[in-house]
């Protein structure tokens, strides 16, 4: 169990402490359940009510809620930032490996840096290079000539395809696999002939990928995701697409073929991205999402209808089919209307 002084969560923090600096937390806890010995954090106003019944060692809160608290006080200037961090330096998640298991078979040629971990039954094959202190977890395989980077960690049955280049401090959850072929076929009087697909993926350092993720290799040019990316689980993200540089993307989106996400975009779980189109930097779309073009300019865009009771959508599903009837109509009492005025 990890244990930390409040000095010391000031000190991760960058906050200012009100209280005993000596006393200890072991845990993050939310603050209506939280008590002795955890720390809690509020994020959100319509918490506040919980601020003086709250039996938590330390609260982190903003200046502003400092005299709602009855008990230690961490002020920092962004409550969830400082929850983030005080959870990373708490955490006690197992690694995904510890050692090289004797089942892992490792070609002779794959370069291994110190400190590197691979799990039982991981299958590593030649000219791959593992960087220093990087996790590779049981049952992993990496193919041909790829490169890990240092402090990277694969989860338990990641797959790796061949000359896949994954850069520092990543993470990679369990049964995702990156560089598999892209969706690429040419059809000659109804028969499929398969395109080899023979770029690669390039991803950068600080990118987190969700389990059971699919990132396909690309046709003739690389797959990118740019650094700090994160990805949700169950993605597909097709070949030679490219994702900007600290862009979150939510679980369930499917990304075609060839479209370019801009930096610092935030894309809504369940999203579909048409392929062959550009996002601009900056933009938002939320949840379930179907972008069929380009968007051009920063802002926020949604599309769908949102749950309604069954026998309202119904109604609003007929409405919508009879669109175009009823455009009609409206531009033939226009036109009446228009007529009438000028007589």
């Amino acid at each position: 169990m990890a244990e930390l002084t409040l000095a010391q969560l000031a000190n991760i923090t960058g906050g200012e402490l009100y209280g005993d600096k000596d006393a200890t937390v072991t845990m993050v806890a939310p603050m209506d359940k939280s008590e002795e010995g955890h720390v809690t954090f509020l994020s959100s106003p319509k918490y506040a009510k919980h601020l003086t019944d709250c039996k938590a060692t330390v609260v982190m809160v903003k200046d502003a809620q400092r005299e709602l608290c009855n008990t230690n006080v961490l002020v920092v200037a962004d409550p969830y930032v400082a929850f983030a961090k005080v959870a990373q330096a708490l955490d006690i998640t197992p690694a995904p490996a510890v050692d090289i298991a004797p089942s892992a078979v490792i070609d002779e040629t794959v370069k291994i840096g110190s400190g590197v971990s691979i799990g039982a039954n991981a299958v590593i094959e030649s000219g791959v290079c593992l960087g220093d202190n990087s996790v590779i977890g049981a049952g992993c395989f990496i193919g041909k000539n790829a490169n890990i980077g240092s402090n990277t960690k694969l989860w338990a049955n990641v797959t790796i395809y061949h000359d896949v280049q994954i850069g520092q401090d990543c993470l990679v959850q369990s049964n995702t696999v990156i560089g598999s072929d892209g969706f690429g076929y040419a059809n000659e009087k109804g028969e499929w002939i398969k395109i080899p697909q023979f770029g690669s993926v390039v991803i950068g350092n600080r990118v987190e990928i969700g389990a059971c993720t699919s990132i396909d290799r690309g046709a003739l040019e690389d797959t990118i995701i740019e650094d700090n990316v994160i990805i949700d689980n169950q993605m597909q993200i097709a070949h030679n697409v490219r994702i900007g540089y600290g862009t979150a993307m939510a679980g369930g989106t499917i990304v075609a073929g060839s479209t370019t996400i801009g930096k610092y975009c935030a894309i809504g779980g369940a999203s579909v991205l048409n392929g062959h189109i550009e996002i601009a930097d900056g933009v938002t779309i939320t949840g379930m999402g179907m972008v069929m073009r380009s968007i051009p300019e920063k802002g926020m865009y949604s599309s769908g209808i949102p749950l309604q009771p069954n026998k309202e959508w119904r109604k609003t599903a007929t409405r919508v089919h009879r669109i175009d009837e009823m455009n009609k109509r409206l531009k033939a009492v226009e036109k009446k209307l228009e007529d009438n005025s000028d007589s």
